[in-house]
């Protein structure tokens, strides 16, 4: 028997139903079937739905002749499923990668229950994706009540005689009664399964009417139908229901809300139990059917609200206000010969560049005194015996007012006024693969509303621009156009670890990651897309893995830009490192690298090992953000190693043996020739005798 039976009703989803049917049919778990059932919808899902039944043996279309709506073409596609469990999956929703392989595992665990509520998230219409919210830690009731975020035991539907409503709000009274009716044969997977689509037109849910009340009338249909421990455990959620209902404007009209508030008064008050006291004071207005106590309550929450943010912005002003009064007042004071300000990756914490230089200076310029930028939210990061300052601060501002010299990867926040007498060091965090500086100006789509002016400003600050290669050099020169800055051409800081490092430093990374001996290990650290939010990943990581086999472990590194966490399933052979607070150790504890367009390649060839590129999106990535050279191109110089595109060729890669060969190790070395022609081992103290023991002096603006 087939272990899960996904049905997708579809109406008027043609733009998303690919997408949705992909999701279910790329999944790592393939014992499933996927039933299509096409509610006569005038557009071309149903030539979609007939597509991929043609070329899965998976999928099947049922076509009703006449639209019935949601609930009814559910039913329909259950009453067709083999499977063990019944997974209800709206045609514009997703079933995230790896879900039903952690759904299989979550059953076996809890002994196959009658219901398994999953966690989910959401994705608005620009991308935007953001936790559910549902709290699956209490009574499984006070999940939102939809068909698409649990799975059924099919047989246990079928004992219930558990089918979905006709018309509106199709889905409350059959998953409240498989809910009630599964008792302690109710399991959770805190684990997002669903991804639920905000569509910004075209939905029930975003189109207000008279129709929304008709959830009053399933609840009434179920409470009517409960005994009294039933109805005192549902009534509360169901009066939470409702009332989110109603505060939705794109349910209920201004119009409506006093009368959808009377029939939801109406039904509390006919079927709460004797003595009960609601618990919030929306909840009581609702039992006492008092609209104008609920408005009121409305009312004086929006005023709340308003009169919070007010002074928010007030308070904000005034400390602004008086923090340049205090700033302007710092600039008079005499420059501190001793204090270098640090920052790196827009106040992230301590790392790259800066912190290697900050570290050799510790060594050789002890005299000066390091300062570490980071905003609040950042500020664990910094390890223990690190001085530093919050951003936007009193201290802050001190700092940049009198420091000598000023080190950062990226920029300072705020905007400051740079002094005479004042040294900055722009480091950079990368080779430039992508358009970078003004060459952004032909790629607007990467730009993100970037000031071009702003940027110019910020360049004119520097004194010296940090070059780990002359094609770098040659890039900030035209990109970042300024006579104020000199080229130093030293190497990065940060790579020196790979020529110092020895074997029981390597060890030791390795041993704290958790990896056995003997094991390959593999870095997968896919770079961020101008185009893309969040850390989507176009390889399935756990079939990648499984087809590696147990002697190779995958560290999974996320781009900074995602957060502190892959959001990886768990998997023996993947380790999800993004958190990690250096990417240099990683880079030692792996034996490959395996990239897309990662900056991290022109440091990883410093180590002399294997370098992977999977570029499955080479073309559209060229095309939205630019390239300055062609990186599948398999030229000396340009290819750092073995190359896939697929899936398919990357796991065949390792499996073969192609990922290190003589011919990648030739591409390899012309690559470290043409990238790491500075690194050896000694830049940071190249940088730190240049920047504190030289005099102290910044280059000539004529220079």
């Amino acid at each position: 028997m087939t272990r899960f039976s996904v049905v997708v009703p579809v109406h008027r989803v043609q733009g998303y139903l690919r997408a949705c049917l992909d999701s279910v049919l790329t999944q790592s778990f393939g014992d499933l079937e996927l039933i299509v059932v096409d509610d006569a919808s005038p557009d071309a899902c149903a030539a979609i739905a007939a597509e991929y039944a043609e070329r899965d043996p998976r999928a099947q279309l049922v076509r009703l002749p006449a639209q019935a709506g949601p609930g009814p073409a559910r039913n329909i596609g259950a009453d067709r499923a083999t499977g063990d469990h019944l997974l209800f999956l709206d045609g514009d929703d997703l079933l995230l990668p790896g879900a039903l392989e952690a759904v299989d595992a979550a059953l076996t665990a809890a002994g196959d229950p009658d219901v398994l509520l999953c966690a989910h998230d959401r994705v608005d219409w620009w991308e935007n994706v953001r936790p559910g919210g549902d709290d699956l830690t209490g009574d499984p009731l006070a999940a939102a009540p939809a068909a698409w975020n649990r799975l059924f035991r099919r047989g246990f539907w079928r004992e219930q005689r558990l089918a979905f409503s006709a018309g509106a709000y199709e889905d409350v009274v059959p998953v409240r009664t498989a809910t009630l009716r599964a008792g302690e044969r109710t399991a959770v997977l805190d684990r997002p399964c669903v991804r639920w689509r905000e569509r910004r037109a075209g939905s029930f849910s975003k189109t207000p009417g008279r129709a929304h009340f008709a959830v009053v009338g399933r609840y009434e249909q179920l409470l009517a139908a409960a005994g009294p421990e039933e109805r005192a455990r549902l009534l509360p959620h169901a009066a939470a229901h409702l009332l989110a209902v109603l505060d939705d404007p794109g349910r209920i009209r201004e119009g409506d809300r006093r009368d959808f508030f009377r029939e939801a008064a109406r039904l509390h008050q006919q079927y709460a139990p004797g003595g009960t006291t609601p618990a919030t004071p929306e909840g009581k207005a609702l039992a006492t059917a008092s609209f104008a106590a609920y408005e009121g309550l409305r009312k004086a929450e929006a005023r709340r609200l308003r009169l919070t943010r007010q002074l928010k912005r007030q308070k904000k002003k005034l400390r602004a206000r008086a923090m340049r009064a205090a700033y302007r007042a710092d600039l008079r004071r005499p420059l501190d010969p001793h204090l270098a300000v640090y920052g790196a990756y827009w106040n992230r914490g301590v790392s790259c560049n800066p912190a290697a230089i900050h570290a050799k200076a510790r060594e050789l310029a002890p005299h000066i005194k390091g300062v570490w930028v980071v905003s609040s939210r950042n500020k664990h990061r910094v390890p223990p015996g690190v001085d530093h300052v919050i951003e936007g601060s009193r201290r802050y501002w001190q700092a940049m007012a009198t420091a000598t010299y000023l080190v950062n990867n990226s920029s300072f926040p705020g905007g400051f006024t740079k002094r005479p007498g004042q040294v900055y060091l722009q480091t950079h965090h990368g080779t430039p693969l992508k358009t970078m500086g003004l060459d952004q100006r032909r790629y607007p789509a990467g730009t993100h509303g970037i000031s071009f002016q702003k940027v110019l400003d910020h360049t004119d600050q520097w004194d010296f621009s940090l070059s780990a290669n002359p094609h770098s050099t040659e890039i900030w020169e035209r990109v970042y156009p300024s006579v104020a800055y000199q080229a130093l051409e030293a190497g990065y800081p940060r790579n020196d670890v790979y020529f110092t490092a020895g074997e029981e430093e390597v060890a030791r990374v390795r041993a704290q990651l958790g990896v056995a001996d003997g094991r390959t290990v593999l870095l997968y650290a896919p770079t961020h897309r101008d185009y893309q939010k969040g850390f989507l990943p176009r390889l399935d990581l756990r079939r990648f893995a499984d087809e590696l086999g147990p002697s190779y472990v995958v560290l999974v590194r996320a781009h900074y830009f995602y957060g502190g966490d892959a959001g990886l399933e768990s998997h023996p052979q993947l380790v999800d490192v993004t958190g990690h607070a250096r990417v240099e150790e990683l880079c030692l504890a792996a034996d490959a690298l395996v990239t897309d367009y990662s900056s991290l390649m022109f440091d990883y060839a410093c180590l002399d090992r294997p370098i992977v590129t999977y570029a499955p999106d080479w073309q559209a990535y060229r095309l939205a953000r630019g390239t300055y050279f062609d990186l599948l191109s398999g030229r000396p110089g340009e290819t750092p190693g073995a190359v896939a595109t697929t899936e398919d060729e990357l796991a065949g890669l390792f499996k073969d043996g192609g990922w290190d060969t003589p011919e990648t190790t030739a591409l390899r070395s012309a690559f470290r020739q043409r990238f790491c022609p500075y690194d050896d081992g000694g830049a940071a103290e190249r940088v730190v005798r240049r920047l504190f023991l030289s005099g102290g002096q910044a280059p000539s603006r004529t220079s």
